[in-house]
């Protein structure tokens, strides 16, 4: 009998969940408490996609109060762990910082570099390794003038890697909020101000057919109107454009009598088969008692991008 999984795939906290294979082993790492140890960062191992071991944690802290959604690059032989840390409340200080080791698993030091330390808040920090070769970071930072359709709150930029710890400096817009299903909070005090505060966020780009599909998770995380849409553009820089339909989130969203809630944060990993490609995010459980990490396969129809998730029942396995 062929293998199946049900979601959720690791069954304690493991939020904004991020996969990297190496040498055949796949390694994930997520939002979530620290360890007894002090360390930071869970990261767990799997064959499969399916069946997760925990390792620990991998951060060496540095004495901040909330670490949030790591993602880690392999390069030159070394690995790069790009997270946010800070210590105010709602962690409305968070700053992106790298942390390097010789392992996946770590111990990852932090090299003591803010990558943006001109941005008074920066998360969701996302390497993408484009096909020549050329590394781009994706992440998010805040905007407060209403400009157009946008909507002020956080959105996502994109910049190009020097080398794996330094930016160019040069950010562009790749998607800002401008959906009602975007919205974050009503009257929410932010910079000594009140707004109506949207969100996109947790960015995690695709290539396919030589376009650039920019995938991003709109709205409030501890809400059910968090989901998962996308932008398109040719080049990682952009422009980017937005598809039809974007009143709702396209992708992936709460499921009418489902057993989940607010999927999103994702990454993708090409499956064991080398072939096939697998969407990993996290969601809610109905008490939402914590968001815990999901998988499910992602497919190309007609040129646009298609899952039958977010599922909770038996699915075919990886």
């Amino acid at each position: 009998m062929a293998k199946t999984y049900r979601n959720p795939v690791y069954p304690d906290v493991f939020a904004d969940p991020f996969v990297l294979r190496h040498d055949g082993v796949y390694y994930a790492y997520g939002t979530a408490p620290g360890g007894a140890d002090g360390r930071q960062v869970p990261v767990l191992r799997s064959l499969d996609l399916v069946d997760w071991e925990p390792l620990g944690h991998a951060l060496l802290p540095i004495g901040a109060a909330h670490y949030w959604a790591p993602e880690v690059a392999s390069h030159g032989g070394r690995f790069y762990m790009y997270y946010s840390a800070g210590s105010a409340p709602e962690g409305t200080d968070q700053k992106l910082r790298v942390a390097v080791a010789d392992h996946p698993a770590g111990p990852f030091a932090d090299t003591g570099k803010l990558l943006v330390p001109d941005q008074p808040f920066a998360i969701d920090a996302h390497p993408f390794r484009a096909a020549n070769g050329q590394w781009y970071l994706f992440y998010c930072a805040d905007f407060l003038a209403l400009e157009g359709e946008y909507r002020v709150g956080t959105g996502i930029v994109v910049d190009r890697l020097v080398d794996m710890t330094t930016l160019a400096g040069e950010p562009r817009v790749v998607v800002r909020p401008h959906e009602d299903w975007h919205v974050f909070r009503k009257e929410r005090t932010m910079y000594g101000a009140v707004y109506d505060w949207h969100t996109v966020e947790g960015a995690a780009v695709l290539q396919h057919d030589g376009r650039f599909y920019c995938f991003y998770s709109g709205g409030a995380w501890e809400r059910d109107n968090y989901g998962v849409s996308w932008v398109v553009a040719d080049d990682p820089l952009g422009p980017y454009t937005r598809p039809e339909g974007g009143h709702e989130a396209l992708l992936m969203r709460t499921p009418k009598g489902g057993d989940l809630l607010g999927p999103g944060h994702n990454s993708f990993i090409t499956g064991p088969d080398g072939t096939s490609t697998w969407i990993v995010y996290h969601a809610w459980d109905l008490a939402q008692t914590a968001r815990r990490m999901c998988i499910d396969r992602i497919d190309w129809v007609d040129g646009t991008p298609a899952t039958p998730g977010p599922t909770w029942t038996d699915q075919p396995a990886p």
